[in-house]
């Protein structure tokens, strides 16, 4: 085959998550998108996601949870990587949980949240070394929300993206690779919740965002519109016909998710004639960016 005739090398999306199931509420469709049309999609799950509590009804009384809740995760991250059509590998770190109460307690000895900083990111670098993503997608500094394994899943994956590509940092990683971008997922995006609640209000259906959005109004001194956030979106990626596999990918997490709870309030169809793009903020472009973006690789291609 001659030069001429080859294939171009796919692009590579590489998106950082704290637990099974993360990677299917936020930003799934992007990924499921982008893997349809001959992206390299790769998810890392950094913890093993066994503290997570039974969310689902129907499935308290299941015995293979209780028993072993990181192993039946493990079967259910599989299945949801199978609907979105990406690839998958774990950190091996373990689940620090949500600690809860006042004062909070401590974070269980040798979770993922209390790993020394370069200690949690060696795999992560590893893998980027191995898997050379061109971009890079992760959650901002407050986790997206503030659980103690989301925020150092942050961590490690700035901490990946500014190291990897450097040969003195991480030895034994493998040689080094450069990712060209590193993007925040905004999938709380408050302008996405307040255009969701009002078209759920005047088709005279209940919305589920009403009290989100109403904590929203209470920190905003002018009292009529949600906080801006702390990074703005730079980016849509407009994936509304990946609408259904998110939903099939995450009601795959049967243990965390409700198939009639919050994630599934607004169908699929009313999403992609209210908000059909996933959100996102171009945190650090090693190449010449120009906003607003609607692709990921926008500069790659």
């Amino acid at each position: 085959m001659t030069a001429s005739t080859q294939s171009p090398a796919p692009l590579r999306l590489l998106a950082v998550h704290a637990h099974p199931d993360d990677e299917s509420s936020k930003g799934a469709a992007t990924m499921a998108m982008y893997a349809a049309a001959g992206v390299d999609v790769m998810v890392a799950t950094c913890t093993d996601g066994s503290r997570g509590d039974i969310q689902n009804p129907a499935v308290e009384g299941a015995p293979h949870p209780k028993r072993d809740m990181a192993g039946a995760r493990r079967l259910e991250m599989n299945q949801a990587a199978r609907i979105l059509g990406i690839k998958q590998r774990w950190l091996g770190f373990m689940d620090s949980g949500l600690p809860e109460g006042d004062p909070l307690p401590p974070l269980p000895a040798g979770s993922f949240a209390l790993q020394p900083l370069e200690h949690a990111a060696a795999p992560l670098v590893r893998l980027v070394r191995d898997f050379k993503p061109h971009v890079m997608v992760s959650y901002d500094e407050n986790g997206g929300y503030p659980h103690p394994d989301h925020i150092m899943a942050h961590r490690v994956a700035v901490e990946a993206f500014a190291a990897a590509g450097d040969p003195a940092r991480y030895p034994g990683t493998g040689p080094a690779w450069e990712p060209s971008k590193l993007y925040y997922d905004r999938a709380f995006n408050p302008a996405r919740f307040r255009a969701l609640h009002f078209a759920l209000e005047e088709a005279g259906l209940r919305s589920p965002y009403a009290e989100r959005l109403a904590a929203w109004l209470e920190a905003d001194a002018e009292g009529h519109t949600p906080p801006p956030g702390t990074h703005t979106t730079t980016t849509q990626i407009d994936c509304g016909d990946y609408f259904e596999a998110r939903d099939d990918a995450l009601r795959a997490h049967r243990t965390q998710v409700d198939p009639l709870g919050f994630f599934f309030a607004v169908s699929a169809e009313m999403q992609r004639r209210v908000w059909p793009w996933e959100d996102y903020s171009l945190i650090e472009s090693r190449i010449p960016a120009t906003f607003p973006e609607k692709d990921l690789f926008a500069g790659l291609r």
